[in-house]
């Protein structure tokens, strides 16, 4: 089973991440369980989306407590609480302009960093950095396949279609991993 942390803050579209990662496995045939939570419903306070995916019916339902992935769009975010339970066979990946190797004091997991601000803005999207994440973790994670990806984006995006698919392509290419660690 796939058990999955994503944080951010409201308004950066961390509760959609979660949504079109949860349709992209569905789609692939896998069981899904996703939920979210927040703090105040106003922009800027903590959201944080979990997901389970496995080939077999998910029927826990209590917290993730060790998660395979972390994707935090916001290093601010990053506390022991969103940390905890982490371990070797963790990914962290970070909306960050630092490389992975400044996330390396964190713990013992593989560290994966992408400027989604920077590419999210040179494809026309603003501060809206979750395709470009969610392209990224595709290619840390070996999951979803990226075309599946690239059309569940296409199906949810309310608007600049387009422009979001290419954040999400521009992802996949430009993630940047700790060395040693698996791509």
């Amino acid at each position: 089973m796939l058990q999955l942390r994503i944080q951010g803050r409201g308004g950066q579209g961390a509760q959609m991440a979660g949504e079109v990662l949860a349709t992209a496995f569905f789609q692939e045939g896998k069981y899904v369980q996703a939920y979210s939570t927040y703090g105040g419903a106003r922009r800027g306070t903590p959201v944080s989306t979990f997901i389970r995916v496995d080939v077999d019916p998910v029927r826990e339902r209590c917290d993730i407590e060790e998660p395979d992935a972390i994707i935090c769009f916001d290093p601010s975010l990053l506390s022991p609480a969103l940390l905890s339970g982490v371990g070797p066979h963790t990914v962290l990946l970070v909306n960050s302009t630092r490389g992975p190797e400044e996330f390396a004091d964190l713990g013992e997991m593989r560290v994966a960093t992408i400027d989604a601000l920077a590419v999210a803005q040179g494809n026309g999207l603003g501060r809206i950095v979750n395709s470009t994440l969610l392209g990224a973790f595709a290619r840390v994670m070996g999951a979803p396949e990226l075309d599946v990806l690239l059309d569940v984006v296409r199906q949810v995006s309310p608007r600049k279609t387009e422009e979001n698919v290419k954040s999400a392509r521009d992802g996949y290419e430009s993630v940047r991993m700790l060395k040693g660690a698996a791509v």
